[in-house]
Parts: structure tokens; C-alpha cells; sequence
């Protein structure tokens, strides 16, 4: 069983709960960590957040420079994987952690531009409460020729074999009702496959578009081939969990008076 260690950090912790938690999964990322935490921190000032960092295993120097910012930023906290487990299982041991009701989801290369999470926020809170997504559209992607190519090929996959209708449900940035995304059956890679698995719970998922830019530092983890071979049986997984999904449209709760009896609809 895995088992959490916080660092120690100088500054206390804040007394009022989150009303949202950005995740963010890095492998391997010195360099981009602080300019990334300086952007969630100006996005969010004035409200009550928490960052999540969550270090899958880097071999750089993204653990020393996480160690730094603890002492300096009173909402960042820091989660390390002693070793490589990969994107998904490093979302869902922030997930596991959060103590907001909204999870916000972003890449740790910078690509993803914090500043579009209050406009998902909003679509989010502004559609089915408490049940659903807001995921982004990349609007003028900054990616290599080929990397975007891969990234169309995957999502006509998705959109044949899955009915998945998100027109980019690749990208990394998204928030998330908490309760839903604990009730998404997990497994390796399925942080590529949120939109479905939403809305295989119900919930909504609603499209926003946002910004990309190209990576300052660092190299990409993941190459096109293996991203290819993986998601193809990825999707068959999928596949599988769609057709055994099955939700009561409505669960009532009974009490001894009758008239006291509640209809809850999903």
C-alpha cells in the first residue's frame, strides 16, 4: 500500500478549505515548476486553493525545486512516487489527497496556460451541478507537425469506437467535480479517456476552448509510436467498460413515513 510523506515546509498551513485543488503530475520537469506554481498563484489570488504536485519519480532537479517552493508558497504541497507509475495513477494520488470539491488537472510542462482555468470553472458551475467536466480545446496548438497528426488519428479513433464527441479529449487541462472523478474506474492511461468516462457516470462533460503554447524546457515523455500501440488497446478496454455500464435512473430512499420518501435522480 502506498503511503504519503509530506515535506516539511516553514510556512503553516491555511486554515480555510479549498474551494478548488490543481493537480499537477510532473516526471522529469526542472525548470518549469516555478514559473508554473507564479501562474496557479496569480490565477487564483484571493481565493482559498491548494496546488498538488505530484513528482512521479524525477531523476532532475524537479525535486529540489519543489523543495524550495514549499517554504514559499503556503498553498503548494508536494506528493512523490518513489518511482515511475505513470500520468494516470500520479493524477489520481493528488486526486486522493485534494480536499476541494472542484479538481482542476494540469500538465506540468507549461503548455497548458493556467489562466483558462477560471473560464472552465465557470462553464463547469454553470451546467448540471456537482455531475460533470470541463475540458479544454487547444485553439492554435503549439506541437510538431507530426505530434498533432497522432493526436487526430487517436481522436477518430476514440470518436468511432467510443462515441466520444469532445473534439480534443487529449488535452491535459480540465476541471472536475470531485465526486465524480472518485467514481471513474481507474486504470493506467485513463486520464486520456476522462470525457467518456464521465459521462459513462452520468455526468456532463462541457468543451472549452483555451490556449497552448509550445514547451520551454525539457522534452516530452511520450513518444508517438508507443502512445499509439498503448491507446489502441486502451480503447478495447473502454470498449469493454461501456457496454457493462449500468445506472438506475432513479434511486429513492425509503422511510417509515411514506410521505417523508425522497427521489434522487442521476
Amino acid at each position: 500500500m502506498a503511503k504519503f510523506i509530506s515535506y516539511p515546509s516553514n510556512v503553516s498551513n491555511q486554515v480555510q478549505a479549498p474551494e478548488i485543488s490543481v493537480l499537477v503530475p510532473v516526471m522529469n520537469e526542472a525548470g518549469n515548476v516555478r514559473p508554473l506554481i507564479d501562474e496557479i498563484c496569480h490565477t487564483f489570488k484571493g481565493r482559498p486553493f491548494e496546488i498538488i504536485y505530484i513528482d512521479d519519480g524525477s531523476t532532475d532537479e524537479t525535486e529540489t525545486e519543489l523543495k524550495n517552493c514549499l517554504s514559499k508558497i503556503k498553498e503548494l504541497r508536494v506528493l512523490r512516487h518513489k518511482r515511475r507509475s505513470g500520468q494516470s495513477v500520479a493524477i489520481r494520488t493528488g486526486l486522493l489527497a485534494s480536499k476541494a470539491p472542484l479538481i482542476a488537472v494540469l500538465d506540468g510542462d507549461g503548455q497548458n496556460i493556467p489562466s483558462d482555468l477560471p473560464s472552465l470553472e465557470k462553464a463547469l458551475l454553470a451546467s448540471r451541478p456537482g455531475m460533470g467536466m470541463a475540458g479544454g480545446v487547444r485553439q492554435g496548438r503549439k506541437d510538431s507537425a507530426m505530434k498533432k497528426f497522432a493526436s487526430r488519428r487517436a481522436r477518430n479513433l476514440r470518436s468511432w469506437l467510443l462515441k466520444d464527441t469532445h473534439p480534443d479529449s487529449g488535452c491535459g487541462i480540465k476541471i472536475v467535480d470531485r465526486e465524480v472523478f472518485l467514481r471513474l474506474p481507474f486504470f493506467n492511461h485513463m486520464h486520456r479517456f476522462m470525457s467518456v468516462l464521465v459521462r459513462r457516470e452520468g455526468g456532463t462533460v462541457i468543451e472549452v476552448p483555451v490556449s497552448h503554447r509550445a514547451r520551454n524546457q525539457g522534452n516530452s515523455k511520450y513518444g508517438i509510436l508507443d502512445r499509439l500501440l498503448v491507446g489502441i488497446s486502451d480503447i478495447v478496454g473502454v470498449m469493454w467498460l461501456l457496454r457493462r455500464s449500468n445506472h438506475p435512473e432513479e434511486i429513492i430512499e425509503i422511510f417509515l413515513n411514506n410521505s417523508d420518501t425522497k427521489a434522487t435522480k442521476k
